[in-house]
């Protein structure tokens, strides 16, 4: 498999034609969690309709290809990604780390200093990438049966 400095990733915000292109991801990429935790994952469920039009998406392309999507919202005192989905077909060659990264210019472009996220417990990939790019778990709160992870980092 490729190391992710050997990948070139543009970014692009989405637009509302690219509506479908962001439900195939988040869905595709949530998916091989519904197995984990006996549900749909939240953001599987989502209006993809307003959340395009109304939230700041990016999209990560490789080679032409959208691979991948951050959805953020800044706040006065934090960034809050509300969601990172990778394509099961990019997923594992860095893909999330370029989208995490690219959200830190973003927060630093802004002067924010923060950036909050939540994950559910039972997704430990998911929370040893954070914790591998110095986010740190704050709390956790039961939710649907298991437990959200609020975890953050200071820039």
């Amino acid at each position: 498999m490729s190391k992710s400095h050997d990948i070139v990733v543009g970014f692009r915000r989405a637009e509302e034609n690219d509506v479908e292109l962001v439900r195939e991801i988040v869905l595709e990429a949530y998916s091989k969690w519904i197995s984990v935790i006996g549900r749909e994952p939240t953001p599987m469920k989502a209006d993809f309709n307003k959340v395009v039009r109304e939230h700041d998406i990016d999209l990560a392309i490789v080679a032409g290809d959208v691979v991948g999507l951050i959805e953020i919202w800044l706040h006065a005192d934090h960034l809050w990604i509300e969601n990172v989905a990778v394509h099961p077909h990019r997923q594992g060659i860095g893909i999330g780390r370029r989208l995490l990264s690219h959200v830190e210019s973003k927060a630093a472009q802004a002067k924010i200093g923060e950036i909050r996220l939540q994950t559910n417990e039972a997704f430990e990939a998911n929370i040893a990438l954070y914790a591998a790019l110095g986010y740190e778990i704050d709390r956790r709160e039961k939710f649907m049966g298991g437990k959200t992870v609020f975890m953050s980092k200071k820039l």
